[in-house]
């Protein structure tokens, strides 16, 4: 037991001392080239420094852009390998006016080049009471990848960020399983400001469902991440960028409230506030958001099973009431040491408060559909979770030419500590009882510890090269212990069928190298990452032991081709792995119903997939692309029929071939109505056998998702969007089709410090997930519900300096383990 942290520092120390030597390696050889840099400043006309100025570097010539970056805190920038030239340098901050220096001229015996400090101009003063203003749209195409612009949505205010994630393009959420899957597949690794949420499948649906909309910024979809992200997640990255404050303009303090309410079937209501405030070096960030929600669920399944006179039907009627009191909160400084070093702490959190009634209703028929009997069971719930992780970090820029070093350090812990109050009752055709009530008591409380360490450092180099390596190492443990047990007269009797303490400690120590070039047209990256795992999963009430051990490599490459400003071709390939979550390893029973339990299985084996992409680029904004994943040992949930009872776990099948086309475009159909629109078709194949059946199933299926957004008269904007999945398979099940139309209004006022937004999701009511199992003597037939149609009212209003940036993002060295712990 004591072993495990002492092994986790002498793999720390390890990475961290191959890492400096590829550091040395690195830095020795670049002793030998010389650069060319273009430095210089930026200010205003008092001579004080603005900060993060966007700056273009162009050919005197002709204005062609070279190459752009982003100014410093001390209003400094720098353009590494330039080629020899005559050039122009642009600057623009958001408050003052554009400006283009004069002409200088870059020689190639020259090492560095200064520019004339650049002298902005506030706007007000030239502009009077003209405002210019842009916002992004609520779904923005980048070469690498897709961003969901969440606080510039109308129709995602109020609302949580599992409901935003269902409007994402590519992304299709089951609320009856609980699972998400992207572009067809399932194994989509689910992040938090860059760092794995450490939770389940299932888990990580609950965390979505219980983050307001309001603490989000933005979320990023990677299809084909690189050797630098860990190499889980089969079906690419989904990362969500929670708000984090602004930074304000040479100093002050800048904040907002949020307030809102809403009302389906039931109330909801929320409010929250941003703070940031920065003093010299300091940087200080802070946000709070409160969210109650009571929601409403409900399934109709309808099971059969036997066969001749022996046929029993058994129609499952099940609701679901939950009430929930969610606090989400994050706080952090970043201090700048020098002008090359930055350090920075973070912590965030959520306390989810969460009472649920359930009343599943299970009515049993006989071979002629003769009512035989009644079991009712009403389970009163409660599964409270608290999550809290925090992060210390570090930057350094060596010198001008780019080299730099981020370390970060990490510590997690998530807890869980769930509890069912089972009461159960049996009655007859007549109504009579025909035994006594069943009363029963599950506790499955869970607690989840994570360390990492993480570090990264680029080494760009002559001719355009650059660069690229790092190390990780985590450390997880998992301990769940489920306590099940029978209420009875004389007291509390336990169940030793359904008892389980399963304790899981899992080490990864992970390292990789990549470059990239480019040219004039081409560019080229490729990398390998190397993992090794050690898991032991130790289920001590059946002493029953699981140690596995594996070392992986994963590479990637990616190809690009801008065969001019307008077209860019692109190419990739990766090799990525998913592991079995931390509790479907465990192998306790979990009661849903007296006709339905579920069951972890210790002997899962990770999943592994190679994925290949082509895609097509015009403007950076419309982009179509082709690939095609391979995945052997899928990680897959099914369901076998045992006697009258359906049982639910998780095995290995042996392969899913899956090809998907991508198109994504925006149109500007007038000056005020524009529009962006998505569409993902995708061909799922399983080539498996599972209980003496082959599994051969295969399905073309498709995601539409469209974005409208009008912009009108006296301050207001509207939106209308929608999604539309057609039907689809996963495993043994088979799905219908199901979407949404959502609709939203928007209205800026006080001096275009205060937004008031009104919505209505699913205004059409017609959000079903419908689905069959026919398989190996199951068969099952369902229909899910849950409250999509909600009418919310949000204010927001923003104080303080006006003048923002968006404060860096750190993204932390737990980026894999925290979307496996249910």
């Amino acid at each position: 037991m004591k072993r495990q942290p002492l092994l986790f520092c002498q793999l720390t120390y390890c990475v961290l001392l191959m890492l400096g030597g590829s550091l040395m390696s690195s830095l020795s050889l670049a002793q030998s080239s010389v650069r060319t840099a273009v430095m210089g400043k930026v200010h205003d006309p008092a001579g004080k420094p603005l900060e993060f100025a966007t700056l273009m570097l162009v050919k005197a010539s002709d204005s062609t852009l070279v190459k752009g970056t982003i100014g410093d805190a001390e209003g400094g920038y720098t353009f590494d390998n330039v080629k020899p030239g005559t050039y122009q340098v642009t600057a623009q901050v958001v408050g003052f006016q554009k400006t283009l220096s004069r002409p200088f001229t870059v020689a190639a015996d020259q090492p560095q080049t200064d520019v004339p400090a650049l002298v902005l101009n506030n706007a007000t003063k030239t502009l009077g009471e003209v405002t210019v203003t842009g916002q992004k749209p609520f779904i923005e195409q980048l070469p690498d990848k897709t961003v969901v612009n969440v606080e510039n949505s109308i129709v995602s205010a109020g609302g949580t960020a599992l409901e935003v994630l269902e409007k994402a393009p590519g992304v299709v959420v089951d609320n009856q399983n609980d699972r998400i899957s992207f572009k067809g597949r399932e194994g989509v690794l689910v992040m938090i400001d860059g760092k794995p949420t450490y939770l389940s499948a299932q888990e990580v649906v609950n965390l979505l469902r219980n983050t307001p909309s309001n603490s989000v910024q933005t979320i990023e979809l990677i299809t084909n991440p690189s050797s630098k992200y860990d190499a889980a997640g089969n079906a690419g990255i989904i990362n969500i960028r929670l708000k984090r404050g602004s930074r304000a303009v040479g100093g002050g303090t800048a904040g907002s409230a949020t307030f809102g309410a809403g009302y389906g079937r039931y109330p909801k209501a929320s409010a929250g506030a941003t703070l940031n405030h920065k003093a010299g070096n300091w940087n200080l960030f802070g946000n709070y958001n409160y969210d109650y929600r009571q929601r409403y669920s409900s399934v109709d399944a309808l099971r059969r099973f036997g066969a001749g006179d022996s046929l029993t039907t058994v129609n499952n009627l099940g609701t679901q009431i939950s009430t929930e009191r969610v606090h989400t909160f994050k706080a952090g400084a970043d201090y700048a040491l020098s002008r090359n070093t930055t350090v920075g702490v973070m912590i965030n959190g959520l306390l989810t408060d969460r009472a649920s009634g359930i009343d599943n209703t299970n009515l049993i028929y006989n071979a002629q559909h003769k009512l035989q009997q009644t079991v009712t069971m009403t389970n009163t719930s409660t599964r409270p979770m608290q999550r809290l992780s925090a992060n210390a970090n570090l930057k350094h820029t060596f010198d001008t030419l780019g080299r730099e070093l981020t370390i970060d350090l990490d510590y997690g812990q998530v807890h869980v500590n769930g509890q069912d109050n089972m009461r159960t009752r049996y009655v007859n055709a007549q109504n009579e009882e025909i035994r006594p009530p069943l009363l029963q008591l599950n506790q499955t409380p869970s607690a989840i510890l994570i360390q990492a360490v993480k570090a990264d450092y680029v080494h760009p180099m002559r001719g355009g090269l650059k660069l690229e390596t790092g190390g990780k190492i985590s450390y997880v443990t998992s301990d769940n212990d489920v306590r099940f047990g029978t209420v009875t007269e004389s007291g509390y009797v336990p169940d030793p069928q359904r008892t389980n303490h399963f304790l899981y400690k899992e080490t990864i120590g992970a390292g990789y190298l990549s470059g990239s070039q480019s040219w004039a047209k081409w560019s080229v990256q490729a990398g390998v990452r190397l993992e090794y795992t050690r898991s032991v999963g130790n289920s001590v009430t059946l002493q029953k032991v699981v140690d596995r051990s594996y070392l992986n490599a994963f590479p990637s490459a990616f190809l690009t081709y801008k065969a001019s400003p307008d077209h860019q071709w692109t190419s990739s390939y990766s090799r990525r792995i998913d592991r079995p979550s931390y509790q479907d390893l465990n192998p306790f029973i979990y009661v849903m119903d007296p006709y339905t339990f579920a069951q972890g299985n210790p002997f899962l084996r990770p999943q592994y997939t190679n994925a290949f992409q082509v895609g097509y680029t015009y403007k950076n904004e419309t982009n179509v692309s082709l690939g095609y994943n391979h995945t052997t040992d899928v990680i897959t949930g099914v369901n076998e029929q045992q006697g009258q009872v359906l049982k639910s776990t998780t095995v290995n099948l042996a392969v899913l071939n899956n090809i998907v086309l991508s198109l994504s475009t925006p149109l500007k159909l007038t000056a005020w109505w524009t529009v962006r629109q998505t569409a993902d078709i995708f061909l799922n194949a399983y080539d498996a056998e599972y209980l003496g059946e082959r599994l051969d199933y295969r399905r073309v299926s498709a995601n539409f998702t469209m974005n409208h957004r009008f912009t009108l008269a006296k301050g207001f904007t509207a939106e209308l969007s929608g999604w539309y999945n057609t039907a689809s398979i996963y495993g043994q099940g088979r799905f219908g089709g199901m979407g949404q139309v959502n609709v939203g209004l928007q209205k800026t006022m006080l001096a275009k410090a205060a937004t008031l937004r009104l919505n209505v999701s699913d205004i059409l009511d017609i959000t079903r997930n419908r689905g069959t199992i026919q398989y190996a003597g199951t068969n099952l037939t369902f229909t899910n519900r849950w409250e999509t149609r909600v009418a919310r009212l949000t204010f927001t209003y923003n104080f303080g300096n006006r003048n923002l940036k968006v404060a860096r993002q750190r993204q932390s060295s737990v980026e894999d383990e925290q979307s496996r712990v249910r």
